[in-house]
């Protein structure tokens, strides 16, 4: 069982700080990885997830990275990390929490073919970095934007 499940069962809906890591990454078209994503339907995201006891922000991108895209990425770098009020979720059965997130950028793709998951993926598209779609989790729009301000200037 996951950290976050055995945490819930002592805590129940109340509200807790939790560490997640997401990936920007970038073809050789320089375009962005995005996963449509069954939780919440069919909004796009970048892959990642939520941090399990024993790994550090790296190990959990790479972990989430190769759970949801079947992608094995290597060198990442640190983009931003995002935390504070206005990261507050109240998922659809209620649990409530802040989360942390700390964005990455990779173009080190080591191995591995795009294969959806089946259970959090709905689908994995690469899109033109101008061009996102329009029903985005906003703070993954964010950071993409934050990480083409860094790039551009």
């Amino acid at each position: 069982m996951g950290y976050v499940k055995e945490l819930r069962k002592m805590i129940g809906k109340r509200p807790v700080i939790l560490v997640g890591s997401v990936v920007i990454i970038i073809n050789e078209e320089n375009k962005v990885l995005l996963q449509q994503r069954s939780y919440p339907y069919g909004v796009w995201g970048l892959p990642g997830g939520l941090m399990e006891l024993t790994e550090s922000t790296e190990d959990c991108a790479r972990r989430e990275v190769l759970e949801e895209t079947g992608l094995v990425i290597g060198e990442i770098e640190l983009v931003s990390v995002y935390s504070g009020p206005q990261n507050f979720v109240r998922a659809e059965n209620g649990d409530q929490f802040y989360v942390v997130t700390i964005v990455y950028e990779t173009r080190d793709i080591l191995d591995g073919s795009l294969r959806v998951d089946g259970d959090e993926s709905l689908n994995l598209e690469y899109f033109d970095l101008s061009r996102l779609p329009e029903n985005m989790v906003g703070s993954h729009q964010k950071a993409i934007g934050d990480y083409l301000s860094k790039n551009n200037s």
